[in-house]
C-alpha cells in the first residue's frame, strides 16, 4: 500500500492541518494516509458525496471523521472529500459565529482601517483578482500610462458598488491613478468575501462581507463616511445609496462633493429626483446611459449570466420552458436572446411602443402580466422601476414557478407582501427560497428578489472591463474639469469617450480600424478621429 507524503497529505488538507483539533480529530496525517490516493477518484467521488455530506450537517461530519480515525470502513477518496468538504465549508461556518463588526482584524501592516469576513483569506482573493486582470485590458492600459502622470492625485473616492473580483481591479486602478479610495458593497449577496480580503490586505479600507443584514449594510456606507480627518471629494455610485446616505446624514460634506458618477438605472432616477427639486450637490455623469455600456454591459452581460444563474441556482432544463421577461430594455433583450438560444419559449411585457416593437420584430410575443402569468414556469424582470410583479400575481403563478430578477434594485418584486403568517419560508439552498401556500403551491424565489446574476452566479468581466473604464474616466473627468466647467446637472458619457473607451478593448481581438479618407471625412462631415456618431445617438 502506497502512503502519500506528509507534503502531499497537508495540501489535499488545503493546508489547514491545524482546524482538525477543533473538529476532534487528532493533529496529524494518518487521518486521510490510509490507501492510494487517486486524483480521479477523488474527483468523481467528490461530485458524487457532497450533496450527501451538506444533508447530514456539520456535527455527521464531526462523526465521520472520528470513526475514520478508529476504522477503515471509508476509502481513501471520501476520507479526503470529508475532510476537504469540512474544512472549507465549516470555516465559513465558524465565521459565521461572529458578526465582523464584533471581530477585530488587521492586515499584515498593521491596519485595522476596513471590516471584512476574513482577513486570512486575502491570498486566494488575491488570485481572483489576478485571473480578473486578464480580461480587463484596458484597465491596465490606465494603469501603465499612469506610472508617470498620476490625474487622480488628491482625489478622494468613496464608492458603493458590488464588491467582485472586476470591481477590485477598478479600485486599485483608481488607487494607481493616485486617489484614496474607502469602498462599501451595493448588494449583499454579491459580494466576494475573499476579493474584499485581498484590498483590505492591500490596504484599501473596504467594510462589505456577503449576506449583510440591512443594519450592516448602512453601518458599511456609514463607515466610509463618517471617517475623522477625511472627507470625500467624488462617489462613484450603484444604486445611489452612497449619494443619499451622505445627503441624509452628512450634508456638511456636500459642499467638497466635485462630481458624482452613476452606474446604474434605479441611481440616475434618484439623481434626477435631487435635480428636479434643486438639491443636486453638483455635476453628475450618468455612466448607465452611455453607448459603449447600453450596448455591451447592459446586453452582453445579462445575455451570458441569466443563463449562468438560473442555472446554478434551479438545475432547471430551459428547453421548451415558457418564461416571462418584464421590460426589453438593453437588459431584457440580453436575457430574451439567451433564453431564445436554448429554444424557451419567451414572452415579454413593456411600457414603451418603441421597445415592444422591438420585441415583437425580434420574435417574441408581447402580453400584459395577468394575460400570461398562470401559465409560465419563470418570471424574469428587467426594469429598474417597483412592484412590477405583486402579491396578486404571485397568487395566480402555477405550482414550482421560478420567480426572479435581473434589474438592480430588490423593489421589483414585492417580496415584503410574503412575509405573512399564512405563507411558509423554506431554504433550499444558497439564494433559493420555497414559498408555500396554504395548499401547498410552491413558489421558487431566488435570491430574495435582488439581483440574480451578481449573487447566484459569476459574470463575464471582459464586458464589465468595458464599463469599469467608462467610470475611472468619468472619475477623471470630473476631479480635473476646471472650476465651474460643469454645471449642477446631469451629463451623459461623451461620445467620444465612448469610442475611446471601444478602441482600448479591440486591442484585445487584434482587430484593425478602417481609417476615413480626406475625401470621406469631407463627405459625411465628421473629424477624422472621430466622434463618429452624433451625440444624441443611442
Amino acid at each position: 500500500m502506497v502512503r502519500p507524503q506528509p507534503s502531499v497529505a497537508s495540501s489535499l488538507l488545503g493546508g489547514c492541518p491545524q482546524l482538525l483539533p477543533r473538529l476532534g480529530a487528532p493533529c496529524d496525517e494518518r487521518v486521510i494516509a490510509c490507501g492510494t490516493i487517486s486524483c480521479l477518484n477523488i474527483q468523481y467521488f467528490y461530485h458524487n458525496a457532497c450533496s450527501w455530506f451538506q444533508k447530514i450537517g456539520f456535527c455527521g461530519i464531526r462523526f465521520l471523521i472520528s470513526v475514520m480515525h478508529k476504522t477503515d470502513v471509508f476509502t481513501d477518496c471520501y476520507c479526503i472529500v470529508i475532510l476537504h468538504f469540512f474544512l472549507v465549508h465549516t470555516q465559513e461556518s465558524l465565521e459565521d459565529e461572529v458578526s465582523p463588526r464584533n471581530k477585530e482584524q488587521k492586515n499584515s501592516d498593521g491596519s485595522k482601517d476596513f471590516c471584512i469576513k476574513n482577513i486570512h483569506q486575502a491570498a486566494f482573493g488575491r488570485r481572483e483578482i489576478e485571473i480578473a486582470e486578464l480580461e480587463m485590458p484596458a484597465l491596465m492600459i490606465l494603469r501603465k500610462a499612469a506610472q508617470g502622470e498620476k490625474p487622480l492625485v488628491g482625489a478622494r473616492i468613496v464608492g458603493c458598488t458590488h464588491i467582485t473580483a472586476h470591481t477590485a481591479v477598478l479600485m486599485e486602478t483608481l488607487s494607481a491613478l493616485g486617489a484614496q479610495c474607502r469602498w462599501a458593497a451595493c448588494n449583499i449577496y454579491s459580494i466576494q468575501n475573499e476579493v474584499a480580503a485581498a484590498l483590505a490586505e492591500r490596504g484599501v479600507p473596504v467594510f462589505a462581507w456577503k449576506g449583510e443584514s440591512e443594519d450592516d449594510y448602512f453601518w458599511c456606507i456609514d463607515s466610509c463616511v463618517n471617517v475623522e480627518g477625511w472627507e470625500p471629494n467624488l462617489i462613484l455610485d450603484d444604486g445611489g445609496d452612497m449619494t443619499h446616505w451622505i445627503y441624509k446624514k452628512y450634508p456638511q460634506l456636500l459642499k467638497n462633493i466635485k462630481g458624482i458618477v452613476e452606474e446604474s438605472v434605479t441611481g440616475v432616477h434618484r439623481l434626477h429626483q435631487l435635480y428636479k427639486t434643486g438639491k443636486l450637490c453638483g455635476p453628475a455623469i450618468n455612466v448607465n446611459e452611455s453607448v459603449i455600456k447600453q450596448k455591451f454591459d447592459n446586453f452582453y452581460f445579462c445575455k451570458e449570466s441569466i443563463l449562468d444563474g438560473l442555472k446554478r441556482t434551479t438545475d432547471v432544463t430551459l428547453s421548451g420552458k415558457q418564461v416571462l421577461v418584464c421590460g426589453y430594455g438593453e437588459v431584457g433583450k440580453g436575457c430574451c436572446a439567451a433564453l431564445k438560444g436554448l429554444r424557451a419559449i419567451v414572452y415579454v411585457t413593456e411600457v414603451d411602443p418603441i421597445c415592444a416593437l422591438q420585441a415583437c420584430m425580434d420574435g417574441f410575443q408581447l402580453a400584459r402580466l395577468n394575460e400570461v402569468i398562470e401559465m409560465v414556469d419563470i418570471v424574469i424582470t428587467c426594469t429598474g422601476n417597483i412592484n412590477v410583479v405583486l402579491r396578486e400575481h404571485l397568487e395566480h403563478m402555477k405550482n414550482g414557478c421560478i420567480v426572479c430578477n435581473m434589474g438592480h434594485s430588490n423593489t421589483e418584486i414585492d417580496v415584503t407582501s410574503l412575509m405573512t403568517p399564512e405563507l411558509t419560508w423554506r431554504r433550499i439552498r444558497a439564494h433559493v427560497d420555497h414559498i408555500i401556500w396554504p395548499d401547498g403551491k410552491i413558489i421558487v424565489l431566488l435570491a430574495e428578489g435582488r439581483l440574480l446574476n451578481l449573487s447566484c452566479s459569476t459574470v463575464p468581466v471582459y464586458v464589465l472591463s468595458i464599463t469599469a473604464t467608462t467610470q475611472v474616466l468619468a472619475l477623471i473627468e470630473l476631479f480635473n474639469a476646471p472650476e465651474r466647467g460643469y454645471k449642477q446637472d446631469i451629463y451623459v458619457f461623451p461620445r467620444k469617450m465612448d469610442e475611446f473607451v471601444a478602441a482600448l478593448h479591440l486591442q484585445n481581438f487584434d482587430a484593425h480600424l478602417t481609417e476615413l479618407t480626406d475625401e470621406q471625412v469631407k463627405y459625411i462631415g465628421v473629424n477624422k478621429n472621430g466622434p463618429f456618431k452624433p451625440s444624441y445617438y443611442r
